[in-house]
C-alpha cells in the first residue's frame, strides 16, 4: 500500500483495518477500526481531510476527495462516511458527508456538499448532484438522482449485512501471508 504524508500529515490508520497494496492513501485520511479499502482506491486528503467510519468498505477502483476552502466556502467539503457504509466499485466520493449503514452502487458519483442520511441505497451509476440531501430510508436512482421508494425492511437489514461480510473478508485477507 502507499500511505504518503503530504504537509506534514499522514494518514492515520484504525487497528484491524485491511488497505490493500494497490490503494493510495495521501494527506489527512482517518481510517476508523474495521475498515476495508481495496485494490486502486485512491483516497487524496490534500486540500481538506477525509473521515471513513467504522466497519466501512471502500471496493476496488473507487476515488475519494476533498474541497478546498475559500472565500466563498470557508470550511470547503471534507468527505466524511459513517460507519458500515458499502461504496461499491469505481465510485467517486468528492466532498459530500454520508451517513451509517448506506450502500453506495457500483459507478456511483456523489459530489459537493451532498448529505446522505443514514439508511439509504442509492443505485449503481447514480449521479448525485452538488447540495442534494438524500432523506434516510430510501433508494435513490438516475442522473440526476431521484428519490424512487421506499427500503423494505430486508433491504434495510441487508445494508449492516453488506457490511459484515466485508468484515469477514477483509478480515481472511489480513490473515493470508503477505498482506
Amino acid at each position: 500500500m502507499t500511505i504518503r504524508q503530504y504537509k506534514n500529515t499522514s494518514p492515520k490508520i484504525g487497528n484491524d483495518t485491511y488497505i490493500d497494496k494497490s490503494a493510495v492513501l495521501v494527506g489527512d485520511v482517518t481510517c476508523a477500526d474495521d475498515v476495508s479499502i481495496w485494490p486502486l482506491v485512491a483516497a487524496r486528503g490534500d486540500v481538506n481531510y477525509i473521515n471513513i467510519g467504522a466497519r466501512t468498505n471502500v471496493q476496488d477502483g473507487t476515488v475519494l476527495h476533498v474541497t478546498r476552502t475559500s472565500e466563498n466556502n470557508p470550511k470547503g467539503f471534507p468527505l466524511i462516511i459513517g460507519e458500515d457504509v458499502t461504496v461499491g466499485h469505481k465510485c467517486m466520493l468528492h466532498g459530500c458527508t454520508l451517513g451509517d449503514r448506506i450502500l453506495v452502487g457500483m459507478g456511483a458519483i456523489i459530489m459537493d456538499g451532498v448529505i446522505v442520511e443514514d439508511d439509504v441505497f442509492i443505485g449503481g451509476g447514480t449521479l448525485v448532484p452538488p447540495n442534494k440531501t438524500l432523506k434516510s430510508g430510501y433508494l435513490y436512482v438516475g442522473n440526476p438522482a431521484k428519490q424512487a421508494r421506499p427500503l423494505k425492511e430486508e433491504e434495510i437489514q441487508f445494508l449492516k449485512q453488506s457490511a459484515v461480510n466485508y468484515i469477514k473478508l477483509k478480515d481472511e485477507y489480513l490473515a493470508e501471508p503477505n498482506n
